[in-house]
């Protein structure tokens, strides 16, 4: 099969012709706008290439806005993803991915569009001003517009997903701030008469999250079996509260509850109680454990608000409420918590993430685990080699005892008495026949 290039203008337009697979007859492909021959024939090569290895995409003026917004948005709409995943989808190509190329035609976005679209957001973003955006917001923007080219590929519309191969931002990680366990202590001793205690109580042994514990029901509660199973976590996006699907997969867990947080709850739900007998008709029915006390569920940025007020009032180093949540991993990995089991409560998608995140403990483990190792192996026999030691000392010694009472010489035995003849003490076998 070949085609041939044309010059149209000022310009170069290659033409290639393929039988079509349903009615047989021939049909004409084309593409245009090269500024050279030589520019237009090598990409005729290679679109003739990519036909006879079936990865060929038809030519088309498809706008990245029209994709976008058009075709992928809607087909990613929930269930398809998460409620807050879309509306981020949504917010990151409206904000900054089709006002920077929303009109280029698809198949003609590259690399380096993308690489320098990235360090535009980063040095002057529009969310602050002229600070530019956070490592990890340009990556989340990087995020979506990766997952479109890569449907976009499936879909046959272009070659090759260019976001794979784009530069990113390095993604620079926070220094972590964490309570140790005795100020996530002093902690619970200030707000234990708070009307939330259950739920601070619960955070700080469960770290379970923010939206986790803001959408906690109380079919999602066993009390007697002492476990709690998140499954509808209120999450905060663009200032709107949505009713979630869990993070990941693994955030569908049961957690097991200490006594203390068990006996919390109850008497969180006792106080409930007494608030719906007392607002009668006007309770509202949410069904969710920390509610306002007429029922309606709360902001879960209340959570985040009162835990701000809480901490100034105690005391404490200022830390994020999401913070306690890694002050509990923290903690819990260096009481020597196995990192699946921390892994599994914290609902993370794999014991990776959970390894990476709190890596700053690991080597304390190290240190930890190679002490009790070694006493485990060394310990045990330096032990038995002493007791052994001490046995053999008192058998030698007890021996000694013996034959100094048999009229022995200290270390005197059979032969060390200087006759010519030794013989053994005792009746000798001539004095037995007289």
């Amino acid at each position: 099969m070949r085609g041939f290039v044309r010059k149209r203008g000022s310009t170069y337009t290659w033409y290639f012709d393929v039988p079509d697979p349903v009615t047989g007859r021939r049909r004409q492909y084309s593409k245009g706008g090269f500024r050279t021959k030589k520019e237009c024939q090598q990409a005729l090569n290679e679109a003739l290439s990519a036909l006879r290895t079936g990865t060929f995409v038809e030519p088309s003026q498809r706008t990245v806005a029209r994709f976008l917004v058009e075709e992928w948005l809607p087909a990613m709409r929930p269930p398809r993803v998460r409620p807050s995943t879309w509306l981020s989808y949504q917010r990151n190509i409206d904000r900054h991915i089709v006002p920077a190329f929303g009109h280029l035609p698809l198949q003609r976005l590259t690399p380096a569009q993308l690489t320098a679209f990235y360090r535009g957001l980063l040095e002057a973003g529009q969310q602050r001003g002229n600070s530019g955006l956070a490592p990890k917001t340009v990556r989340n923007i990087h995020g979506a517009l990766h997952a479109a080219l890569r449907d976009a590929v499936r879909w046959g519309y272009v070659a090759r997903n260019v976001a794979a191969v784009a530069d990113l931002p390095r993604s620079t990680t926070p220094e972590m701030h964490v309570w140790s366990p005795e100020q996530l202590g002093a902690f619970l001793d200030h707000v234990r008469a708070d009307r939330l205690y259950a739920a601070w109580l619960l955070l700080a042994t469960t770290g379970m999250r923010r939206g986790e514990v803001a959408g906690l029901r109380w079919v999602d509660v066993d009390l007697d079996a002492g476990r709690v199973s998140p499954r509808r976590p209120r999450v905060v996006v663009n200032h709107e509260v949505l009713v979630s699907e869990p993070k990941t997969a693994k955030g569908r867990r049961s957690i097991a509850l200490d006594p203390a947080t068990v006996a919390a709850l109850r008497e969180h739900r006792r106080w409930q109680l007494e608030e719906r007998l007392a607002v009668g008709p006007g309770w509202e029915d949410s069904g969710l454990v920390f509610t306002w006390p007429d029922g309606r569920p709360l902001h879960p940025e209340r959570f985040s608000r009162w835990f701000e007020q809480h901490t100034r009032a105690a005391g404490l180093p200022k830390i994020r409420l999401h913070d306690v949540r890694h002050s509990y991993a923290t903690a819990a990995l260096a009481a020597g918590i196995p990192a699946k089991i921390v892994s599994e409560r914290l609902g993370h998608a794999n014991i990776a993430i959970t390894m990476d995140t709190y890596s700053h403990v690991l080597p304390g483990l190290d240190e930890q685990a190679a002490g009790t190792v070694a006493q485990l192996i060394l310990g045990k026999t330096r032990r038995q080699r002493d007791s052994d030691d001490k046995s053999l000392t008192r058998g030698r010694r007890a021996a000694r005892r013996r034959r100094e009472v048999k009229g022995e010489a200290p270390g005197q035995r059979w032969g060390d008495r200087g006759d010519s003849n030794p013989r053994p003490s005792g009746p000798q076998p001539d004095a037995l026949t007289n």
